[in-house]
């Protein structure tokens, strides 16, 4: 891990070149590192500006201005607080996101047996960086707790846990310097999982664009959205990657995103789009549920846009979104929790990926079966039984199962041929109705929330009981299960 000397004296064609990115030459992106480093006409809140813009050249200048740096035998604590006496880190989000990435990128050279990946140092160099906030911040009256920090943690190291010990080697003890974080978008959240980042997506592919009128109707585990927040908004809609941009009009999807449009932004990972045929307030409506159980209504101007919105958000989920992990072990006085769904892209290949979603739903129907044939245990298991088997039953009901909807748009893409898909999208409607029927399912904002029930017994109990017994007695029978 050894720094770079001997640069060569700098020009003004460098900043020119950095300025309208058209320039891409390794001697010249050295110069202007060097320069930054030294600070030599540059100040320190100029370093970030420099290194977070995206094109080639200032990739090159990152990786030349981090070279300088040897974090060999640091934690990322240590590394980051040498870091930032360089540079103050300001800008848009995801400007700073990048030049987080150049130090990840660094960080992971120079120990490269710290942890499994760059990506893996850059997930907890920014959760870290959200900690140092919270932790040291003046506006928070509820601090997060270590465990709190490992859980949030969980499965974001390459697919597996962050070892517990390396993860308390690395709590910061004392506010980082030189770094305002306040104005963060990707700041700790009251409710969800504040270190699934949705901020480095806006240079993927785009899937979908189009005006959309949006209503919150859920919060974060299915909690009615109180009256006054959910009033209908107009945005500019972009489905980039795994994540669905909000901004206020077609000029501002043109322009680099801002911290609010991140904040208005919308993971579909794991999601589910579906037709809200009940809803006759308005026309074209669809609902989203993400996978942290928010729900949204989204209004499209006609049918068609409605259509495309709902296959394509589903097709994106299917195709992309990773494998869940298995839930957190939770206390005594309640072990079920849901499993986690990691918002990373899917290492899959396509065949891969539906296998995984088949065996997904295979799994549910079988925790259902198990779940039926020990529903007499006694003691603190019963109510954790029951918020277990809620969700399960909630995963199964036809109306709205993610991982059945998942199989058959993947099956019918991997059967078409065509690897594209906004293409695919347009064979659908003539080659397979069925699996857009499966996609205009009618769905009631009730049905979308799932609320441990206070009794043992009730209509929304017994509901639930029906529209699965037929499932589970079939999967029963073909696995050789006693009724």
């Amino acid at each position: 891990c050894d720094s770079q000397e001997g640069r060569d004296t700098p020009t003004h064609s460098d900043e020119e070149a950095l300025a309208n990115g058209t320039k891409a030459d390794r001697q010249a992106a050295q110069r202007l590192a060097a320069r930054l480093y030294s600070l030599d006409g540059f100040r320190k809140s100029d370093v970030s500006r420099h290194l977070g813009k995206n094109n080639d050249f200032s990739h090159m200048v990152g990786e030349e201005y981090l070279s300088n740096f040897n974090f060999s035998a640091m934690t990322i604590d240590q590394a980051l607080r040498s870091f930032l006496t360089h540079l103050v880190l300001i800008g848009e989000t995801q400007e700073r996101e990048r030049v987080l990435v150049h130090f990840s990128r660094r960080f992971r050279h120079c120990n490269p047996h710290y942890l499994k990946t760059s990506d893996s140092v850059h997930t907890l160099t920014c959760a870290l960086m959200l900690l140092n906030t919270d932790l040291h911040g003046n506006n928070l009256k509820k601090r997060m707790s270590f465990f709190q920090f490992v859980s949030n943690l969980e499965g974001l190291n390459d697919g597996t846990d962050y070892p517990k010990d390396l993860l308390k080697e690395e709590e910061p003890k004392q506010s980082l310097p030189s770094t305002d974080w306040s104005s963060w978008t990707m700041r700790r959240l009251m409710k969800g999982n504040p270190f699934v980042f949705v901020g480095g997506q806006e240079d993927t592919q785009l899937y979908m664009s189009g005006f959309l009128v949006r209503k919150v109707h859920a919060d974060p585990d299915g909690k009615r959205t109180p009256r006054g927040k959910r009033g209908w908004k107009m945005f500019y809609g972009a489905l980039r990657g795994l994540v669905l941009y909000l901004q206020k009009d077609a000029q501002c999807a043109q322009r680099p995103l801002s911290d609010e449009d991140i904040g208005r932004s919308v993971s579909v990972h794991h999601s589910l789009a579906m037709k809200a045929a009940d809803y006759s307030k308005r026309n074209n409506v669809f609902y989203l549920r993400t996978a942290d159980w928010r729900v949204f209504l989204l209004q499209a101007p006609n049918t068609e846009q409605m259509q495309s919105w709902i296959t394509r958000i589903n097709l994106v989920a299917a195709s992309f979104s990773a494998p869940p992990f298995p839930a957190a072990i939770g206390s005594r006085r309640r072990s079920f929790s849901r499993p986690l769904l990691p918002g990373s892209h899917s290492k899959l290949s396509e065949e891969d990926q539906l296998k995984s979603h088949q065996s997904r739903f295979r799994s549910i129907l079988s925790d259902l079966v198990c779940l039926d044939e020990d529903r007499n245990l006694r003691g603190h298991n019963s109510e954790d039984q029951q918020v277990h088997r809620e969700y399960l039953e909630f995963e199964v009901r036809p109306s709205r199962t993610r991982y059945g909807t998942y199989s058959l748009l993947l099956r019918a893409k991997l059967q078409s041929g065509e690897s594209d898909i906004c293409r695919f999208e347009s064979l659908l409607s003539d080659s397979a109705p069925s699996l857009q029927e499966v996609t205009r399912k009618t769905v009631s904002p009730r049905s979308l929330r799932l609320t441990p029930s206070k009794g043992n017994e009730g209509p929304r109990q017994s509901e639930a009981a029906k529209l699965s017994h037929a499932v589970i007695t079939t999967h029963r029978q073909q696995h050789g299960h006693r009724t």
